[in-house]
């Protein structure tokens, strides 16, 4: 298979992880910060969005077109980690989207071996294949988060819909299996 389009895969099945986190589920619970660092669904896709746009538009020279006070030095401090009161699951969800688009064009368009520059890296000057692997990790990253997130929301748990990535359980299995973890856990003491 072709490097690129094996980076390209992995990168995509991870955004369309972090989307399905999204279905079926109210304003307030895509809304809703359920760590201490207040972690949500939706801020999780807008900061993914704005990961994008910062490493495939800015990076690689290629212009791109950012709404909000969120993008950019002058941004309240985790302002691309929630919604706010004026921005829809519809806004956000079409910045991502965008921003995919945006983003395909950009590895499409230039060789992995491509140079950008990462002003905010101690070194600044890196390929497009550096890029995609570190947003492939970020992208994934964020979707464990979201997975966790969403099963603390409604118990929906796995990579994609199917939740195909997952041992096979009804409710009783997984909660005799957490009841053994714990179980192990207190064994070990503090």
């Amino acid at each position: 298979m072709d490097p690129k389009a094996d980076l390209h895969r992995y990168l995509q099945a991870a955004r369309n992880a972090m989307l399905w986190k999204l279905d079926g589920l109210g304003e307030r619970d895509i809304r809703r910060p359920l760590t201490p660092t207040g972690t949500n669904l939706l801020g999780l896709v807008k900061h993914l969005a704005g990961v994008e746009l910062g490493y495939f538009s800015a990076v690689f020279d290629r212009p791109f077109d950012v709404p909000g006070p969120w993008f950019g030095m002058d941004a309240e401090p985790n302002a691309d980690m929630y919604a706010t009161a004026d921005e829809s699951r519809e806004d956000i969800v079409g910045l991502y989207r965008g921003t995919w688009a945006l983003s395909d064009a950009t590895i499409e368009a230039l060789p992995l071996d491509a140079t950008g520059h990462v002003p905010w890296w101690t070194e600044p000057r890196i390929t497009l294949h550096r890029v995609l692997v570190h947003v492939i990790a970020e992208t994934h990253r964020h979707a464990g988060h979201a997975d966790i997130v969403r099963e603390l929301i409604d118990g929906a748990v796995g990579m994609r819909r199917t939740g195909d990535n997952m041992a096979e359980g009804d409710a009783a299995w997984w909660a005799r299996y957490r009841d053994r973890l714990e179980m192990l856990a207190d064994a070990a003491g503090n």
